[in-house]
């Protein structure tokens, strides 16, 4: 158990890393306004999720489960960030940008994790 604690935390320092260092980066290349970085890091970790679960159960990886997925993507991915995003543009009067903020997270994600799934399948 406690190597497996040891084994999340590490992945998820690592992914909360990957996830600044994307804020940073959108924030520089795009500029503020909408919260492209959220939606980067989600749709990235949604499709990343798909290729793990498929790569990870056929080649016997279960084991990097905790590290991978719920250390690495759980750091990284950011629905936490999403919800208060979304909050923020509704606050702000932007009732239309989060209404679409939501729309297009949630449809490109699930869409990611879709293609993660039949990438790492094609591939296998």
């Amino acid at each position: 158990m406690f190597q497996t604690l040891i084994q999340v935390a590490l992945g998820g320092a690592i992914g909360a890393s990957l996830r600044y260092l994307t804020n940073v980066g959108t924030m520089r290349w795009i500029g503020p306004g909408f919260p492209y970085a959220t939606v980067i890091v989600n749709v990235t970790g949604s499709f990343l999720m798909g290729v793990l679960v498929v790569v990870l159960s056929r080649k016997g990886g279960t084991g990097y489960s905790p590290f991978l997925m719920t250390g690495v993507l759980g750091g990284f991915t950011t629905f936490s960030a999403f919800s208060l995003d979304t909050l923020t543009l509704w606050e702000r009067g932007q009732h239309g940008l989060a209404v679409t903020y939501v729309g297009v997270s949630v449809i490109l994600s699930l869409a990611a994790i879709v293609a993660g799934l039949a990438v790492a399948r094609a591939l296998a």
